[in-house]
């Protein structure tokens, strides 16, 4: 038989989505992948059980259903200060992931360099692959994350032609402060390169952070594609509706690759989710409020424990320290705390190109009662350490 592609020998399985199936084996409180366990705002569900009856239930138009499209160049005005074409600068995706694919593939060729944040969700490095490109890891150097922009400019001098920006990121819950993102831009700018943003936790941020979109920077939004999903601010994971905005030049071939991955989003969870981006202010301050909560339950938690964490910036995750349980194989050790000490996380190797293994990613997006179980869970870990 001829051999598989030779592109995609070298991946293995989602490691994030593998601990979700450990953690459902062993009865674990899921606190790897990242999705809440509460419901969607009652407005949208209650839109979604009218649309059940009533439709859309055909194809929409390829890039967008055209009141989504309307709808969400609306919001993001109203967050980003940007004015935004619907009709020429948005294409709706199924999810970011794809977002994040289409805009990979619109703009890279073979051979060519991406320079990627290290820690990083996984999917980043297997999109760079992919799409044929080489990705460039730079360090976010613990415990605050920050990045030196001399490494960072010798990533770019290697010929880099975008870099991808997630921001808040995930796993490590960094904001990226304005001089930050000036200085990405003024690298982008000066070597000509595209800046592939992931700001899909974009208003869960935490007092006394700011998140502040890329395009908005000077000379920035001509050179940024913006990838973003419904998912986490609307808590609706498995609606899988994502979207790209950016300039018309780019937007043109984004709509065309998106095109022959996925046709479209589905019509009639566009047309539910509508009414979730006409909500007012209030809205994202009380989702605010409520992951503010919810994070400082899980780390007061965490301190009474005596387990040790980076406090999160912004998004929902937060990496513990793991090394006083002197563990070689951060996996088996994950492995481990799902079966026994009931809670599943996610190996901090999964998202480091550097050797990290002394760091695990838990999730807050649940319900206090959940949270609960799993900080209980959780309190048995010193005691049952010491069987291992």
């Amino acid at each position: 038989m001829q051999e598989l592609s030779n592109r995609t020998s070298a991946f293995t399985d989602s490691v994030i989505r593998r601990m979700t199936r450990i953690s459902d084996q062993y009865g674990a409180v899921n606190l790897s992948q990242g999705f809440p366990d509460f419901d969607p705002p009652k407005e949208i569900l209650t839109r979604l059980a009218e649309v059940s009856m009533e439709g859309p239930h055909q194809y929409a138009t390829t890039w967008g259903a055209q009141n989504f499209r309307e709808a969400l160049a609306h919001k993001q005005e109203h967050f980003s200060g940007m004015k935004i074409n619907p009709n020429t600068e948005i294409v709706v995706t199924c999810g970011s992931t794809e977002a994040m694919m289409a805009a990979m593939m619109a703009i890279t060729n073979p051979g060519d360099k991406v320079i990627i944040f290290s820690p990083f969700y996984e999917n980043y490095g297997a999109d760079t692959i992919l799409s044929g490109a080489e990705p460039i890891y730079v360090p976010l150097i613990p415990p605050e994350f920050n990045f030196d922009a001399n490494v960072l400019e010798a990533a770019f001098k290697q010929g880099a032609k975008a870099l991808i920006l997630c921001n808040p990121s995930n796993p490590c819950g960094k904001v990226f402060t304005r001089k930050e993102l000036q200085i990405i831009a003024d690298l982008a700018i000066k070597y000509d390169a595209y800046v592939i943003t992931d700001e899909v936790y974009e208003h869960i941020v935490y007092e006394p952070y700011e998140h502040i979109y890329m395009a908005t920077l000077p000379g920035m939004r001509e050179r940024t594609i913006t990838c973003s999903s419904l998912s986490k601010t609307y808590s609706i994971t498995g609606w899988r509706l994502g979207y790209v905005i950016a300039l018309e030049r780019i937007i043109d071939r984004v709509k065309k690759v998106h095109d022959f991955l996925t046709v479209g989003a589905a019509a009639p969870l566009m047309e539910a989710a509508a009414v979730g981006l006409d909500f007012g202010d209030n809205y994202y301050k009380e989702l605010q409020n409520h992951y503010t909560h919810m994070r400082n339950l899980f780390l007061k938690g965490l301190d009474d424990i005596g387990l040790k964490y980076i406090t999160p910036q912004g998004a929902y995750y937060v990496m513990v320290d793991v090394s006083e349980f002197r563990c070689k194989n951060d996996i088996e050790f994950c492995e481990w705390l799902a079966k026994e000490v009931k809670v599943g996380a996610v190996p901090g190797s999964t998202f480091f190109k550097e050797n990290v293994n002394h760091l695990i990613r838990l999730h807050f997006a649940k319900r206090d009662e959940t949270l609960q179980l799993a900080l209980d869970n959780l309190s048995e870990i010193h005691i049952k350490a010491k069987k291992r």
